[in-house]
């Protein structure tokens, strides 16, 4: 093959590459578009069986104050957030101890300790609630920001996330902490915790983000309007009867905004740590 075949063939394999990652861009981006277009519809056009329109008429911007003011958004927000940040950071904390312990220590039982813990990744909350339900009606913690964290804050995907990137990192960082007096812990937290910035990170935004649309927990361990979450929230504009699209999407446009500007505060650190655990 000549070098000019081969310089069109190099032409032609990018421009396919291109054309497939800007239409999978849009396939991406599409429902965003559509639901800050919807949400500034009025009710009357997104129930018009005549025309589908991409583009409103006319811009009502007051449904996004009118979604705001239809629930107690304030203190849903709120509420997620604390259940959100609180679980992601001690899934952290559990996560690296025991990802370091399976990384490095070597105990009786230990593959098959693991193999168990993976096991429960396929465990859905759900299966689990009955359980988790009884146990924390039985604590007095029902409706409480307790109900709402403890249940959660250790995670078998957390677990093999650092166990994954632990045992990529070189054993004589350790040999030589050791050597010069750190103990296990102060290696943990002072060496191996730092040079797994991209594990942490994507757990974060993997927790965070499960946290912060998780529905089915809040919806049963808590009772008063005070301990409802974003979640909870959006299914007030919801009746048996009837949805009001405009209000729900402005809604969900407000609930997408925390999520969103994570991953692109951490997208970086967070490529970085899927590539190195070897996650697909």
């Amino acid at each position: 093959m000549s070098a000019s075949s081969l310089n069109s063939y190099e032409k032609f394999k990018k421009t396919i590459v291109y054309i497939l990652l800007i239409v999978s861009t849009i396939i991406v981006l599409f429902p965003f578009f559509w639901m800050i277009s919807t949400a500034l519809k009025t009710r009357s056009e997104i129930l018009s069986s005549q025309t589908i329109s991409l583009l409103p008429k006319q811009a009502n911007w007051g449904n996004f104050i009118k979604a705001w003011n239809k629930t107690n958004f304030g203190r849903q927000f709120t509420n997620s957030m604390i259940m959100a940040i609180t679980v992601t950071l001690g899934q952290i904390v559990t996560s690296a101890m025991a990802g370091y312990a399976f990384a490095r220590f070597e105990f009786k039982g230990k593959k098959l300790l693991f193999g168990i813990l993976l096991a429960t990744l396929v465990v859905p909350f759900q299966m689990r609630s009955i359980p988790v339900y009884v146990i924390i009606s039985k604590l007095g913690w029902l409706d409480s920001y307790k109900a709402l964290i403890i249940p959660s804050l250790a995670n078998a995907f957390g677990i093999f996330l650092f166990k994954q990137f632990f045992a990529q990192i070189p054993y004589a960082l350790e040999e030589a902490a050791l050597i010069d007096g750190a103990s296990r812990w102060q290696i943990l937290w002072k060496i191996m915790l730092p040079l797994s910035k991209p594990a942490a990170v994507s757990l974060f935004i993997f927790t965070f983000t499960a946290e912060w649309n998780i529905l089915f927990k809040p919806l049963i361990l808590t009772r008063s309007q005070a301990m409802r979450t974003v979640q909870l929230g959006l299914t007030t504009f919801q009746s048996q009867f009837s949805t009001n699209y405009a209000l729900l999407m402005a809604a969900a446009a407000f609930v997408t905004i925390p999520v969103l500007i994570l991953f692109l505060l951490g997208q970086r650190q967070f490529i970085q740590g899927v590539a190195n655990t070897g996650i697909d």
